[in-house]
């Protein structure tokens, strides 16, 4: 009978297994260079030819990639492996953890979760950010608005002197150890804070002008712009964004096609809390309040007491939260999940591992750390199979084994949440980062995973759905490919994973 989700499979389900037997895997061994091992199903032919074909498709990835690989049934009994406890750069497969370990107790944070607020001290309005995800100051922002703050102030007072940003809610971390200085200027590493808004980014439109003249930049007031762009022949952009750390000032080169659609472009902020409070500056003037002083902030840097391996007790008690003129309720968490593991949106991810943390402890990024390592524990993963340094995935030092992600995945099938935050999961061929893969295949529609892409290291991981309509547990790493074959290496674990697929 089929396995489903969320139900315990007895020995039945397990028809099909046969005994482990070895396999030579020359081919794989001279290009992957790693030692792998074969715990098989049978083929409907008894298995050696599936083997082969197997072997065959992972020899056809870039040269030099180092591959993992374990499909086990969902009571997490292995069917294949290829290094599975070597450990690997995850990249945001690291958003399965993080997202378990919210989702295993969702009901407690959503009770102590809160949006942001809004008071007045001494002629200063303070916006105070409490680690909500979603805050937005858009023209046609209908739920968890800034404009909605900003109106509680003007009809409280027409004058106010300094505007405020404090994210004092979490320590001043903005980003995980092992982030990528070239990342922190994007989109994908823009700064983690307590107090977000416009998920930390402003973007710029690039339209084209007059061949040989420079095309017309439109962006927010808040970066300065040295347009340095060139308007080229043709319908191609070639954009180079430049900007250092903590500088307000964008350097654009390259060129643009005279004939291009204009080009949409993203730039990441690195004070979040500065930029919240800019922006509720403007929106205070737009409503009549005058504003004769800053845009300030108060941050709260990180202390011993922020790390419990440095803190001796539990940590100290926080003051109680001052009253706020007004505040936003706080959203829903189970539908930030959806926008982590369906979009991989970084910033949200890094967000709840604090948000965990702060349910339990100071909001520090080890506190957070501290809190998915109980979990782990709880599901049964061991300590040296995984090693995260953010909630995201964006930093070069995490690491995890492909046996890690199985083991946590078959952990989460048998939890009462596990089909709903499976639901978060992108679905290969139809949504989220897997739309446009596995199309017209065994698997469009029946693989629901997590992907995974940073630098030289791709990552799918999660459940899929065999041709006899079994549900297994499956993690595919893959690292260190040369420049330029990402993609490539991508493309041949699909290819195994359907093959895979239709011989199980």
């Amino acid at each position: 009978m089929p396995e489903v989700m969320g139900h315990a499979c007895h020995h039945p389900c397990r028809t099909g297994l046969v005994p482990v037997y070895g396999v030579a895997m020359r081919t794989i061994l001279a290009l992957l260079t790693l030692a792998p091992v074969i715990l098989a199903a049978a083929a409907p032919d008894g298995g050696p030819p599936f083997l082969s074909s197997l072997e065959r498709q992972l020899a056809e990835g870039p040269a030099g990639t180092r591959y993992g690989l374990l499909v086990a049934t969902l009571d997490g009994d292995p069917v294949i492996a290829i290094a599975p406890d070597q450990r690997f750069i995850p990249a945001s497969n690291t958003k399965m953890f993080t997202t378990a370990t919210a989702y295993a107790d969702l009901p407690a944070l959503d009770r102590v979760a809160k949006g942001a607020g809004v008071r007045i001290e001494q002629g200063d309005v303070i916006l105070y950010g409490r680690g909500d995800a979603r805050l937005s100051s858009a023209a046609n922002c209908t739920i968890d608005c800034l404009q909605t703050l900003a109106d509680a102030v003007a009809a409280h007072s027409r004058h106010a002197r300094n505007v405020v940003g404090d994210d004092s809610w979490f320590p001043d971390e903005r980003w995980g150890p092992g982030m990528s200085w070239n990342n922190i200027q994007s989109r994908y590493g823009t700064a983690i804070s307590a107090l977000t808004l416009d998920d930390n980014e402003v973007t710029g439109t690039v339209t084209p002008g007059s061949v040989g003249h420079s095309p017309t930049v439109a962006a927010s007031p808040y970066y300065d712009i040295d347009n340095r762009i060139m308007t080229v022949p043709g319908k191609d952009d070639a954009i180079v964004v430049e900007r250092a750390p903590y500088s307000r000032r964008i350097r654009l080169t390259g060129t643009i096609g005279a004939d291009a659609e204009p080009a949409i472009l993203h730039f990441s902020i690195d004070d979040p809390a500065h930029y919240a409070a800019w922006r509720l500056r403007d929106l205070l003037r737009a409503r009549g309040v005058t504003v004769d002083g800053d845009v300030l902030t108060r941050h709260r840097p990180f202390s011993p007491a922020d790390d419990p391996a440095i803190r001796k007790a539990t940590p100290a008690a926080r003051p109680p939260a001052p009253a706020m003129l007004a505040e936003l309720p706080a959203l829903p968490l189970a539908e930030d999940m959806r926008i982590i593991n369906k979009q991989s949106q970084n910033l949200h991810a890094d967000l709840m591992l604090r948000r965990v943390s702060r349910a339990v402890g100071s909001g520090s990024i080890a506190d957070g750390q501290a809190a998915l390592h109980r979990l782990m524990t709880q599901a049964g993963v061991a300590d040296g199979s995984y090693s995260f340094a953010d909630g995201s995935g964006m930093s070069s030092y995490n690491r995890m084994s492909p046996r890690a992600a199985v083991t946590l995945l078959s952990w989460i099938a048998h939890q009462p949440w596990g089909m709903a935050w499976r639901e978060t999961l992108p679905v290969a061929g139809q949504d989220g980062t897997l739309r446009n893969r596995f199309k017209g295949t065994l698997l469009e529609g029946r693989l629901f995973a997590k992907t995974g892409s940073l630098n030289a290291s791709r990552a799918l991981s999660g459940y899929l759905v065999t041709k006899s309509g079994r549900t297994l547990v499956f993690s595919a790493l893959a690292n260190d490919m040369p420049d330029g074959t990402d993609g490539q290496a991508s493309a041949t674990v699909d290819r195994a994973l359907v093959a895979i697929a239709e011989a199980l």
